[in-house]
């Protein structure tokens, strides 16, 4: 039971990463950068998509090891921010994009498990869309924390002046090392796991789950 729990978190978690990642590289062409539709990402085929350790080792680690947060990520799609027309505007628009998109899926997951409850009860397909917008849940919100090179912190950067922002923005070489510490070594009490936990029950809530 605990393996097919986990690979189908795992599935709902990569179709969730991939669909995000699509979003980026979509509003990125509406913008004037082809570079991901040219490179065969804006596709729902999983292959271009996967990431060994991101999308598959990751995640099956997070759900052995029993963590209250479940996350993984695709391959980001290649954006060439030279191509947008607008720069550190087009660039956070084009990352809020990935975000907004989970968020409108978990919105209507929720929907339907309200509209099929009723008629299903406590089953396998209602259990399945609690997954989806759980998950889905976790991604908006992992990927708007505003450290980078995730996709928070390309809005965050939208508040600060240019060379601030560019400075902030270069961390991304970094930044998942930052974040890998800062996930498993809380500083001062503060804890990302906890407060990502607060805000996805708050979310969960919100939705009626």
């Amino acid at each position: 039971m605990e393996i097919i729990f986990a690979v189908t978190t795992i599935a709902i978690l990569v179709f969730s990463a991939i669909l995000h990642e699509i979003a980026h590289g979509y509003v990125a062409d509406r913008f004037g950068d082809p570079t991901a539709r040219l490179a065969g990402r804006l596709t729902l085929n999983p292959k271009p998509h996967i990431d060994p350790m991101m999308s598959i080792l990751l995640p099956l680690i997070l759900i052995l090891s029993g963590s209250p947060v479940i996350f993984g990520a695709a391959k980001p799609v290649p954006i060439d921010p030279f191509n947008l027309k607008e720069g550190l505007k087009d660039i956070a628009l084009v990352s809020l994009a990935g975000p907004l998109t989970n968020v409108i899926i978990a919105v209507i997951a929720a929907i339907i498990f309200h509209v099929l409850l009723p008629i299903f009860g406590q089953s396998i397909i209602i259990a399945i869309l609690g997954k989806i917008v759980e998950i889905n849940l976790i991604l908006a919100i992992f990927n708007l924390l505003p450290i980078p090179p995730l996709d928070g912190s390309k809005v965050f950067s939208l508040l600060l002046p240019k060379n601030m922002a560019n400075a902030y923005l270069s961390l991304s070489s970094v930044g998942f090392l930052i974040l890998i510490f800062l996930l498993f070594f809380p500083i001062g009490g503060f804890s990302i796991l906890r407060f990502m936990g607060t805000l996805i029950t708050f979310s969960l809530r919100l939705l009626g789950l």
